[in-house]
This record gives C-alpha cells, structure tokens and sequence, in this order.
C-alpha cells in the first residue's frame, strides 16, 4: 500500500512532533543563526539603561535545546567483528524466559553488505541527528570493540544510562518478496532477571511514535509479512528487551534478502532518512 495509507495506533498525545533535522539540512540552531540570507540580522545599539553594569560579566542565558536533559541509548545490532569471534557470540547467556547466544553475525545482502555495517551507520546518523537536539547519546558499541556486547549486555547499558529511551537498529534477514519494516515492542515478561511490567506502555507509545515518522520520512511500508501491516509487532523472546528496565523498541529497518528493499538499504541518502525517521520518532515521544 502507499505510504501515506499507513496510520499508526494514535499514541495518547497529540503534539505535533519537535523535528530533529538540522542535522540533516543545516538549518540555523539558534535564533542569532536564523536571519535572512542564514546571517544573523543587524541589532540596534543598546540604549545606555539596557547595558549591564560595568565590569559584568553577564551574559543572556542560552535557549533550551529541545531534548535537553534527556538521555537516548541507541544499540546498533551485532558487530562487524562478531563473525570473527564464533564461540564468543555463541556463549548462552540468560534473556530472563531462558537463554539464548550473546550475539549472532547479523545478515547482509546478495552483495554482501553487511547487517552490522548498516546498524553503525544508521545509529552514527541518529547520533548527529540526536545530539543537534541538545540529548545525550550513548552508543552499546561503536565498532570499537572486537565483538558484541552481548544482548543482556545491551541491556544493562541502557538501565545503568537511566535511559529516557533506548533503540535497537537492525534490519531482516527474510525471504525474497517480504518487505517493510517494523519495530518490535517488549510483551509482559517476568522471570529471574526479567520484568518489564513498567516499560510496556511507554515502550508501545515509543515504538508507534518511530514507526509513524520512519513511514513518512523514509516512504517505507509497514511491514508485508510481520505484524498484519500495523508496523509493530510484540515479542517476549529477545533478551535486550526483556531486560531492560528503561521504555525500549527495536527497528527492523527493511529486509536485506529482498533486492528492491536491499537497494534501499545501501543507498547513503536513504540511510540519513532512516536515522531522520527515527530521531524524529524519538523527538516526538520525548516532548510529549
């Protein structure tokens, strides 16, 4: 179906949401950056009673970054390395329902672009995108460690950050002919470590916010083979959902087995509107 068919549930809030694109655009930050032409417009001298005192050191206090004070966890799925680290991706590790390996390879295209790369790329963007807005961003892996974190690794990033939100970045590894994308939501857990009672609504509010943006920024459809074309889909068997303690939705980004959706994937400028879809999503959730 056409992108613009695609709605959503309507989250409780109804604010129009903060765009997180000056990253992308290079628009002005600041109203002294805003003038005609992208100077800033001449000002008048300041009468003798509106000067400060002599000696001042005073200075007009800075506008308010739209996220400020905020923190986002983005956790870009796998590791380039992981496919050279085979029995340490392979370790069971607990996900609170049982367990399951601490990593896997990912997928990657015919061509053999990988998974990996595209969740660093995408979260890097949504980084830049992210902290234009004034949050603090914390990456679970920068490509700076030879393999991992492992998924409940992953998770205690998140809680120890305090998180106001977390992201995983992936994408699918599905048949030819499946297309879209989704975001997966955490199902009530609760089992020795796991509980996530507290995170499933703002989890929900979360991920329906990312996938109504990430539809109308990046023109993807939902999903044609997960989740019945709402573009969500719930899941109780994924540690770094299970364990997480902060509101937390993963984004399977399209599918990279599918050639047209691959051709997507690969392409830079679709990526940049990918990270914009969803740090808009995120924008829009935070200043709810």
């Amino acid at each position: 179906m056409p992108p613009h068919d695609f709605t959503p549930p309507t989250p409780r809030s109804r604010r129009r949401p903060v765009l997180a694109s000056a990253a992308l655009t290079g628009l002005c930050l600041t109203a002294a950056g805003c003038g005609g032409g992208g100077q800033a417009p001449a000002s008048s001298p300041a009468s003798p009673t509106s000067r400060p005192p002599a000696g001042s050191t005073a200075a007009r206090p800075a506008p308010t970054a739209p996220l400020g004070g905020r923190t986002v966890v983005i956790d870009p799925g796998h590791n380039p390395g992981n496919r050279d680290h085979p029995r340490e991706i392979g370790a069971q590790v607990d996900i609170g329902t049982g367990h399951k390996e601490c990593d896997t390879t990912g997928t990657a295209t015919n061509s053999g672009y990988a998974e990996a790369r595209f969740t660093l790329d995408v979260s890097r963007r949504l980084r830049a995108l992210l902290e234009a807005e004034g949050a603090k961003v914390v990456l679970t892996q920068d490509g700076d460690r030879p393999f991992g974190p492992c998924v409940d690794e992953r998770a205690r990033i998140g809680n120890k950050a305090k998180a106001d939100a977390v992201v995983s970045v992936h994408a699918d590894g599905s048949a030819t002919g499946n297309r879209g994308f989704h975001v997966i939501l955490p199902a009530v857990v609760k089992g020795g470590e796991a509980g996530t009672e507290k995170i499933v609504a703002p989890s929900r509010e979360l991920g329906e916010r990312i996938a109504g943006n990430f539809a109308r920024i990046t023109g993807s459809t939902p999903s044609n083979y997960i989740g019945g074309g709402s573009g969500l889909d719930t899941r109780n068997d994924l540690g770094g959902l299970n364990l997480s303690t902060v509101p937390k939705v993963f984004i399977e980004c399209g599918n990279m087995r599918d050639p047209e959706d691959a051709a997507l994937l690969t392409r830079e400028g679709w990526r940049q509107k990918a990270a914009l879809g969803i740090a808009e999503g995120i924008t829009s959730y935070l200043k709810r």
